[in-house]
């Protein structure tokens, strides 16, 4: 018998390595940067380093005037910028008092929800694809365009659409639009099973999914992470429901909120795919609805210099992320004194302080590209 000792070099077993993703990595869907902390395979910390894309918006916010924010407002999640102009209107109108004309609440609802597919099937394609799975993020782009199509005829704009106006809406729809909606919903509904076939049902990527990155409830509550990642954990949180806006008091029979119990990211690629299924109804009641709306206006007409009221308001709506929160305040003048925005990409993110210790660099990816978040919502 012959023992051969092999050196490993000084105190090498002892040493923590401290690793960068990013700031640019394929893997963090912009300029995020994580510094890890590893023993060996094994990550021991984790601190996400934001501030890379920061534009100062809020304070861009005290320049501009009522008409003006919403440009601003529309562009930090590039994903669902209807979602986040409607935001800024719904508080600048609380602030006025102002009641909204029926037709445009209930074309904002459908709208919304619209984008919250488009911002959905985003996920839904990009997702695999970080797994290693190239084919899903094809049919994502295939069903957005159909979407984007009829969003581009309304507005003129495929990412920025500045349709909102504090009072409803730009103009009204263009003739047979709502037929043309309602075909591309139908379209794109006709073929979500490819998510289910090939996404879901793939073993390869429920593998690298279930059972990894947990997060507990207690987290979530603690963090303030809300939208699919929170009701992936039994968070059961959905303001469309629990605290209703727009049309969705009367769309209570049809809405529907997705819940697991797990927390992995299995269930929060469940809960984003089950959501874009439920979108996709509240987006045929709501088309059904304005069908039978009789014409009438889509807007309030405002004075040339727009000022609110001295005072202060919250308006907080279901992003399709999670929860945005807009807490204007005036002095009275045509420009916010303080416009501060809540996004959720920024809470969310947060999480993974807690998420990623104690897990393998492997499965880094797949947890980070399941908190479904975008850059720009957390640096604003």
């Amino acid at each position: 018998m012959t023992e051969t000792t092999v050196g490993i070099g000084g105190a090498a077993e002892s040493t923590d390595m401290v690793l960068n993703i990013g700031p640019q990595h394929p893997s963090t869907h912009g300029v995020l940067r994580l510094r890890l902390v590893l023993d060996g395979e094994r990550i021991q910390s984790a601190e996400p380093v934001v501030g890379y894309m920061h534009r100062g918006a809020e304070k861009l916010f005290e320049a501009r005037d009522y008409r003006q924010i919403i440009m601003l407002a529309n562009r930090h999640d590039w994903l669902s910028a209807f979602s986040n102009e409607l935001g800024v209107v719904l508080a600048v109108e609380r602030m006025l008092g102002m009641e909204v004309p029926e037709r445009a609440v209930w074309t904002r609802t459908l709208l919304a929800e619209l984008n919250r597919v488009l911002n959905h099937l985003m996920f839904l394609g990009s997702y695999p694809l970080e797994l290693g799975g190239i084919t899903p993020i094809f049919y994502a782009f295939r069903e957005r365009e159909d979407l984007q199509h009829v969003m581009e005829e309304i507005s003129g704009g495929r990412m920025h659409y500045m349709f909102n106006r504090v009072g409803g809406l730009k103009e009204d729809l263009p003739a047979g639009w709502l037929g043309r909606a309602r075909q591309a919903v139908a379209e794109v509904r006709s073929r979500m099973g490819v998510y289910d076939d090939l996404v879901l049902g793939n073993e390869i990527f429920r593998g690298r999914t279930r059972g990894v990155g947990v997060l507990a409830r207690e987290t979530v509550h603690a963090y303030g992470v809300s939208g699919p990642i929170a009701r992936a954990s039994g968070v059961d949180f959905d303001l469309r429901r629990d605290e209703p806006y727009l049309a969705y008091p009367e769309l209570q029979d049809v809405l529907e909120v997705a819940v697991r119990q797990e927390g992995d990211c299995l269930a929060r690629f469940e809960c984003l795919l089950e959501q874009t299924h439920a979108s996709l109804a509240l987006a045929d009641a709501c088309l059904d609805r304005l069908d039978e709306l009789p014409p009438g206006p889509i807007n309030q007409r405002l004075p040339k210099v727009l000022k609110a009221p001295e005072g202060h308001t919250y308006a907080w709506t279901e992003n399709p992320l999670g929860l945005n929160g807009y807490y204007l305040v005036s002095k009275g003048e045509k420009t916010p004194y303080r416009l501060k925005l809540r996004s959720a990409s920024y809470n969310n993110i947060q999480a993974l302080t807690e998420l990623l210790p104690g897990t393998l660099v492997a499965d880094m990816v797949a947890i980070l590209g399941s908190l479904f978040f975008v850059v720009g919502d957390i640096d604003k």
